[in-house]
């Protein structure tokens, strides 16, 4: 682990736009080597737009942070490039268990279904999917595509016009000047970015203090998720417990709010709270260690002229839920196919404001989901904690108390449903792949549907005949029998005979109908990229 934090992936190396005479003008720059910033630049290079990624590091970040990875992320992980790597190197789980005093009260499964390409989550240290970014973008460098990272690269101006941003970056070899058509900012929770444009927060901060401890050990616990309330070893608070690679563990303690935080991250005070849970005779190492509180708040637009917000410097989530990486690459995953179209003239910059809109309403669920395990997880008056219990209880017993205990919402895509790119719905259809929806994957004879898609607009037809929409439309058009294949039936027919989807190119339904009708996917097509006209929002 060490060597991952200690070697510079991107070092800092002088690059002629620091010696032109005028300020060079770049498409897209993006600010941030993280995983939001890289994954935005992956997707733009595979679209063939032009992108520059500065940050101030030059290597991945210290320790485990962002760890567990949805299915989502991991389909999205899949079209960057990079999702086998992932998913071949994490650790796979897809069950998890609650624990109240000494009870184990219920397990769950998150993925309880057949036919899937990726399990629910997979853990794997954040390190570790920068490290397989990087690689990415510099093998796409390598291919001839137009992407690049400069290390040790600060922005310490920023300059808003109507048709450019203008960037003042400081290097270890003195300042220079770059103009952007486009800026996404990808540049964390602190985002220089937002306190240079005088932007801010709305939103709640919690005050409980929670311990991260990443600890190496041989254990064999279950690859599972565990999370008590009120474990014997921490009276009063809770706990979660998670594997990741290379025999680490992540072990989170809630601590109060009234603690001394630079106090409680030393080993002193550590190690006892980490032998109570595990015991006196287990050894272990300590890795990482950090407190951190919840906070649940979002910009009030994401979209700013020519500045795009992204991942953690646009929201802010409670880590429980394992909402905030994987909403960060939805964001990305949303933007990058919308700002490639817009680059490319095949679409008004009103589409961009789609970006706002959907990611937005995304990011009020995830703050709502957050918000609500936090209050379930903590509670704040004697009677909130006399409830709590009292699920607690009956959830041991009754399988109707369940669903109300909330240790963490666990991170779904965002079903955009009323976003100004659907088109009207028609019945019959099963409703998880209305218009708006992400698509649920289906098994094939020769792979998984998910990975049968190209990288823009593709009509899906089952059982129907669209056979002129690709020469027509220019899109991809991939046709399917479902007569043998009842997974893809029942998750896309319903109780037609046939169907049609209009898939965007984050792989959201955008329209569906029972059978091909050109005129009804053009139009359907032209508001999906706002071609009629502007967002009616």
């Amino acid at each position: 682990m060490t060597k991952i934090f200690e070697t510079p992936l991107y070092p800092y190396a002088r690059h002629p736009d620091q010696d032109a005479a005028a300020p060079p003008r770049h498409k897209v720059v993006i600010l941030g080597a993280g995983p939001v910033g890289l994954a935005a630049a992956i997707d733009l290079a595979q679209r063939g737009v032009p992108v520059v990624v500065l940050d101030e590091n030059d290597r991945v970040s210290s320790g485990s942070r962002a760890i567990c990875f949805a299915k989502r992320t991991l389909e999205i992980l899949d079209r960057l490039g990079c999702g086998d790597v992932a998913v071949n190197t994490g650790v796979t789980w897809n069950k998890g268990r609650v624990f109240f005093d000494e009870r184990d009260i219920f397990e769950f499964n998150l993925l309880p279904e057949d036919g899937h390409n990726r399990p629910a989550f997979i853990n794997l240290q954040q390190y570790y999917l920068e490290q397989f970014l990087v690689e990415r973008v510099q093998a796409l460098a390598a291919e001839g595509k137009p992407v690049e990272i400069r290390g040790r690269n600060r922005v310490e101006a920023i300059g808003r016009h109507s048709d450019h941003v203008r960037l003042e970056i400081e290097t270890p070899e003195g300042p220079y000047e770059l103009h952007a058509d486009w800026l996404i900012a990808c540049d964390g929770a602190n985002s220089p970015t937002r306190r240079m444009m005088g932007l801010d927060f709305v939103g709640r901060v919690f005050e409980d203090n929670f311990l991260i401890a990443d600890v190496v050990m041989k254990a064999d616990f279950p690859t599972e998720r565990w999370f008590w309330f009120d474990p014997p070893f921490n009276r009063g608070q809770s706990a979660l417990l998670h594997r990741q690679p290379d025999n680490v563990w992540r072990i989170d303690l809630q601590l109060g709010w009234d603690i001394d935080r630079e106090a409680e991250k030393h080993p002193d005070r550590v190690i006892p709270r980490l032998k109570a849970m595990l015991g006196e005779d287990v050894a272990f190492g300590l890795e990482w260690v950090s407190i951190y509180t919840f906070q649940c708040r979002r910009m009030e637009k994401f979209r700013h002229g020519r500045v795009l917000f992204a991942g953690d410097a646009a929201h802010q989530v409670s880590p429980f839920g394992a909402r905030g990486a994987n909403s960060g690459l939805q964001d990305t995953d949303n933007l990058c196919w919308k700002l490639a179209l817009v680059l490319d003239g095949r679409a008004p910059e009103d589409l961009l404001d789609s970006y706002d809109w959907e990611r937005v309403y995304g990011a009020d669920e995830n703050i709502m989901n957050s918000t609500r395990a936090t209050e379930f997880i903590t509670p704040k008056s004697e009677i909130s904690r006399v409830f709590r219990d009292a699920v607690l209880d009956l959830a041991s017993q009754h399988d109707f108390a369940r669903p109300l205990v909330n240790s963490g919402r666990l991170s779904v895509p965002c079903i955009y449903d009323d976003g100004p790119l659907n088109s009207d719905d028609c019945a019959g259809l099963p409703a998880r792949t209305r218009p708006g929806a992400p698509l649920p994957d289906a098994p094939l004879a020769d792979g998984w549907l998910l990975g049968a898609l190209g990288q823009g607009f593709s009509l899906l037809a089952i059982d129907t005949d669209c056979s002129d929409a690709a020469q027509r439309f220019g899109v991809d058009v991939l046709t399917l029998n479902a007569q043998d294949n009842p997974l893809l039936a029942e998750r896309y027919l319903g109780t037609q005979s046939g169907a049609v989807y209009l898939v965007r190119p984050d792989h959201h339904v955008a329209a569906r109908w029972p059978d091909y009708d050109a005129a009804a996917v053009e139009t359907a097509l032209r508001r999906a990229t706002c071609a009629h006209g502007g967002l009616n929002v």
